[in-house]
């Protein structure tokens, strides 16, 4: 499971980019409580979406050149550009190179070998999100890859990320977890592109979950606000009530009422 008790490989971060961060923030203040405390005129326009005083999640104004609207997902690394030479000799991308953010860490954008950008987050003053695992907060991840062999040997030697396999009806799910840690610090499972009827014809990309109170209740809230329903809610057994949407500037996520831990 995720925490804040970061380790090497782990989540860290996780931002939205979009062209008009205002709308995308008004929706999921709408959706979530979330409210966008801008970083101030040095960020150049980045900001902070926080829950009850605690931050979730980052935000930013991005341009056309720069891609679709998107949520990145960043992971923690010990030292940013090793982990950009390792992903280029992985026959992985650099998307943005190592660069310093002010005090607050060393990041880079990178790409694995099937091109989903991921970020890398050097911790300085800012370790991280301060709330995961909890309403309103990122609670699972999901690579959509064509090629699950390809994805766990790059992220392996890039991130040092380990597989377990979980079975469940119908066919085995990999997940990943920090090198070195044990099965309960899962955060993220792989899912072939072609094996999922909600992707057909996407893109391979990182979804991030959010947990939720009421999975139904906020899929219907988002289609108030603008956002697009891209997987109804549907059950899981022994994982919970999930649904994918999109927000108005396309960027994708999940919701997930998730099931207490028996």
């Amino acid at each position: 499971m995720l925490t804040t008790r970061f380790v090497h490989g782990a989540p860290n971060w996780l931002e939205v980019g979009a062209p008009d961060i205002d709308a995308v923030a008004a929706f999921y203040g709408g959706l979530f409580g979330w409210r966008f405390v801008p970083a101030g005129p040095e960020a150049g326009g980045y900001g902070f979406f926080q829950l009850d005083g605690k931050t979730v999640a980052g935000g930013m104004r991005t341009a056309p050149e720069q891609g679709p609207p998107a949520w990145t997902v960043y992971f923690q690394s010990p030292d940013a550009d090793a982990t950009a030479e390792t992903a280029r000799q992985a026959n992985g991308g650099v998307l943005a190179e190592p660069v310093d953010v002010m005090d607050q860490g060393r990041m880079a954008v990178l790409a694995d070998r099937a091109g989903v950008p991921f970020g890398v987050w050097q911790p300085g003053r800012t370790k991280g999100v301060d709330l995961v695992q909890a309403p309103g907060s990122l609670f699972w991840l999901e690579l959509y890859t064509p090629d699950i062999a390809a994805a766990a040997g790059f992220y392996h030697r890039v991130l040092g990320w380990e597989t377990a396999s979980v079975t469940y009806p119908g066919g085995i799910y990999t997940c990943f977890n920090p090198a070195g840690q044990s099965e309960d610090t899962m955060f993220a499972g792989l899912v072939p592109l072609d094996e999922d009827p909600s992707e057909a014809r996407s893109d391979p990309y990182w979804l991030p979950y959010i947990e939720v109170t009421d999975t139904d209740a906020v899929v219907a809230r988002a289609e108030e606000l603008g956002g697009t329903v891209r997987m109804p809610p549907t059950d899981l057994p022994e994982v919970g009530r999930i649904a994918k949407l999109a927000d108005p500037s396309g960027a994708r996520f999940a919701v997930i009422r998730s099931v207490p831990p028996s």
